[in-house]
């Protein structure tokens, strides 16, 4: 089916918006190349509506000068009103029009802000975009002084207004306000490429074919056309192909159907469906290696367009190799069967909301990849970033990417705007391999039969490459969509009552657990986790399972704990591990990392009675657990029990808990408290270790940057952790207290400053200043003294406009 004749048939008006034609032929003499200008430097930021912002000659010099992304207010990590975010702003950003640009069109791309925008262009409206976490564009060509200073003015609602997905009724989590993602300018020729779709086929063949969508927009200049397509393995082409085309004023029935199309573009030795869309094919290509979780290889595919010999516009997408489909007997990756273990996401963190920048988006997925050895993320309950999902691409993690919304359906005009949010997520991010999965239901909504058919469809119609998902709670929901994915809280689980199936959460709210809580609560949360996985492994029909969730997250009032932190997470708020998190991480091949965290505190009371059982997750197949009761390095230590994984309760699970009844062991000293060292062993050789100290001091202060290099770009940040442990470095949980950091240099703190330490950790981040340089952040502990990290800023090219 035509895309367009379906949007319309449909009614997706604010779909439809978003799909530029060729119109006929220019008056003008074509125009050449584009360009891609980063503008997220030098705004003036105002936290409150004020009369007449929006005219060029408005004097914003008391605005504070901001750079995107940014938050409308900074706020504590906890325990804040929501309330302080909901507001009205204004930003302004004043910028000469690109040299060169005459002729051509100029667009500006908003790629995120929070939650709607109304934007002006020298004083003239171009309207309001409804929506928060998907991109929008508005063209300012024609309001452009060709000499002199332009102003864009953007006035920024960030209450939760209830025409706009996710909103209408209450949703458990926070959405904060401000332009929270980058902002650029695009300028391109008169007929420009609006968008790419590479999408191979016949993958498990040795020699795929890649079909690659082009989707042009603009007035064609006369004469023939010629559109080139290129794959790259870096700057090596893999395979190339052309096609003419030719612009004809009129004629065609299909380009007369559809008004904003006047003239149609067509192969010279085929018709198309849809005048704006062009194929090329790249057939039998050798030497391609799959995109897979343990070998994430990428590609480029350039396109060119071309005009009497010489490049009107070129652009690139960056695709993978691979057959990512959901069977009746699991999920299935380049023809092997993977059964799927992975965490939601919220795109939240403390003090600044979403409003954080590339490397700090990139280091949640390196957590959920590398620490915490998730093979699939679901980007809950919106569509994320896309440096998070560039990241997902390089480093083999699988993505279920889902529609804004929580449980509540709007009316006709509200609903509108999510199918628009199916199409504007599509498009963004259908050239990602990691993304297996479109989510195309508000989660843990009604069944609605038109609304759902219309957004599934969609989905469809945009894209045929990937099955669709839609995430209910419960089993009698209608299934429209591909794979039947739903939230299951029960234990044990409910069978599968489709042949494609996919628990998307479990645990979760049903036990919230705090990093300080006692070692029962710990003990259950890990183990409620295990339990789940288990059963998962138990059936094929299973696909696997998503865990709500991996981070703590900021929520209203009447959910959570009270301190607007919902508690769900394998870690905390700041990505620190809890020992739940241990089972995940220990779920790898030890090939990978050997893997020993006991999920436990050390302390014999931190239970009701005594401490009762030690639950280890390992991916050794045997430990060994030795007690002193005195510290001193010349004592000996005292074999208390040896262990094999826990296969009676996990027989499904490949690397079981380690689960020491204390009760059954038999000690040579009954008397006392003391350190506890547990070894761990693969084939009966040693190849991990770990010693728990019995003591009960804080011995240790550490201070841990994620990077050592950040870009003086006025944005790029960095996450500094702060731990006490004792003098074997395993952490010390009721460690509370107040760090006081001293900030040297061309950055600003992110965080509170004395922090308060929770659990015995916490984080802040750097942000860089615009200005290259060193960096020393000092850290200093009551009782343990300081620790000192140091970044270097490496200078950038500034913004030209």
């Amino acid at each position: 089916m035509d895309r367009r004749d379906f949007l319309r048939g449909t009614g997706t008006l604010l779909a439809a918006a978003t799909l530029p034609g060729v119109t006929a032929f220019a008056d003008e003499p074509p125009t050449y190349g584009r360009a891609i200008l980063p503008i997220n430097r030098s705004w003036r930021f105002h936290p409150a509506q004020v009369a007449g912002a929006e005219t060029p000659e408005f004097d914003d010099s008391s605005f504070e000068r901001v750079v995107l992304p940014h938050t409308n207010i900074s706020l504590p990590w906890h325990s804040f009103d929501d309330k302080d975010y909901e507001f009205i702003s204004i930003y302004r950003r004043r910028f000469n029009t690109p040299p060169g640009s005459a002729g051509k069109h100029i667009f500006v791309d908003f790629e995120g802000a929070m939650t709607a925008s109304t934007v002006w262009i020298n004083g003239v409206s171009l309207g309001e975009y409804k929506g928060g976490f998907t991109p929008f564009s508005f063209e300012l060509t024609p309001h452009l002084r060709k000499d002199g200073e332009n102003v864009l003015v953007v006035q920024v609602d960030s209450t939760e207004r209830s025409d706009i997905p996710p909103f209408g009724n209450e949703i458990d989590y926070l959405t904060f306000g401000g332009i929270y993602r980058e902002v650029s300018l695009r300028v391109v020729p008169s007929l420009y490429l609006d968008n790419i779709f590479a999408h191979p086929k016949n993958v498990l063949s040795g020699k795929p074919t890649l079909e690659v969508d082009c989707f042009l927009a603009g007035a064609s200049p006369r004469g023939d056309l010629v559109l080139e397509a290129e794959l790259l393995d870096g700057e090596r082409i893999l395979a190339k192909t052309s096609k003419s085309i030719r612009v004809l004023s009129g004629g065609d029935p299909n380009a007369a159907a559809d008004p904003s199309t006047s003239a149609a573009v067509y192969s010279s030795t085929e018709t198309v469906d849809d005048p704006a869309k062009q194929t090329l094919s790249l057939k039998e290509i050798d030497g391609v290696k799959l995109w897979d979780i343990a070998t994430p290889n990428l590609y480029t595919v350039r396109v060119r367009l071309l005009h009497a010999g010489k490049i009107m516009d070129e652009d690139t997408r960056r695709i993978g190799f691979r057959d990512a489909t959901f069977t009746d007997h699991g999920f299935s990756l380049n023809g092997k069967i993977i059964k799927l273990r992975g965490l939601d996401r919220h795109q939240t963190f403390p003090f600044v909301g979403q409003a954080m920048p590339a490397r700090v988006q990139r280091q949640d997925a390196k957590i959920l990849r590398h620490t915490l050895h998730c093979n699939i993320v679901r980007t809950s309950h919106y569509p994320q970033s896309r440096h998070f999902l560039d990241c997902c691409d390089e480093i083999g993690l699988l993505v279920l990417e889902e529609i804004p919304g929580w449980q509540h359906i709007g009316p006709e005009p509200w609903k509108l705007i999510a199918i628009d949010n199916v199409g504007r997520m599509v498009r963004r991010d259908w050239n990602h391999p990691s993304i297996i999965l479109w989510g195309v239901r508000i989660n843990e909504s009604p069944d609605d039969h038109s609304f759902y058919t219309r957004t599934n469809a969609l989905a469809h119609a945009l894209d045929t490459t990937r099955q669709t998902g839609g995430i209910r709670n419960f089993k009698e929901s209608e299934l429209l969509e591909d794979v039947f994915t739903i939230n299951d809280f029960g234990f044990p689980l409910r069978k599968p009552n489709h042949p494609l199936y996919l628990n998307t959460e479990f645990v979760g709210h049903t036990f919230p657990t705090k990093t300080t809580d006692d070692d029962e609560r710990q003990r259950e949360h890990t183990l409620r986790h295990a339990r789940i996985h288990n059963q998962l492994a138990s059936d094929p029909q299973y696909a696997g399972g998503i865990g709500w969730c991996a981070f703590d997250y900021n929520t209203h009032a009447n959910f959570g704990a009270g301190d607007r932190i919902c508690y769900h997470g394998v870690t905390d708020i700041f990505r620190e591990l809890k020992p739940a998190g241990g089972f995940y991480k220990s779920q790898c091949d030890p090939s990978e990392e050997i893997v020993l965290e006991p999920a436990f505190h050390w302390a014999n009371s931190d239970e009701s009675i005594n401490f009762t059982k030690a639950v280890v997750c390992s991916n050794c197949d045997h430990l060994k657990f030795y007690e002193r009761t005195d510290s001193a390095a010349t004592n000996p230590w005292d074999l208390i029990a040896e262990l094999d994984p826990d296969r009676g309760e996990f027989d499904h699970l490949k690397y079981p808990p380690f689960i020491l009844d204390r009760s059954q062991v038999k000690r040579t000293n009954r008397h006392g408290w003391g350190d506890l060292r547990i070894d761990g062993y693969l084939q009966g050789k040693q190849v991990a270790s770990k010693t728990l100290s019995g003591l009960g001091v804080d011995q240790k202060f550490v201070l841990l940057a994620d990077d050592t290099t950040l870009l003086a770009d006025g944005v790029d940040a960095t996450r500094v952790v702060m731990r006490v442990t004792d003098e074997f470095g395993a952490m010390r949980t009721y460690a509370n207290d107040p760090v006081v950091f001293k900030l040297e240099g061309p950055a600003t703190l992110i965080g509170d400053n004395p922090f308060a330490l929770i659990g015995g950790t916490g984080a802040v981040w750097l942000r860089a200043k615009e200005q290259a340089g060193t960096v020393r952040l000092t850290a200093t502990h009551p009782r343990l003294g300081s620790q000192a990290i140091n970044l270097n800023l490496t200078a950038v090219t500034a913004e030209p406009f």
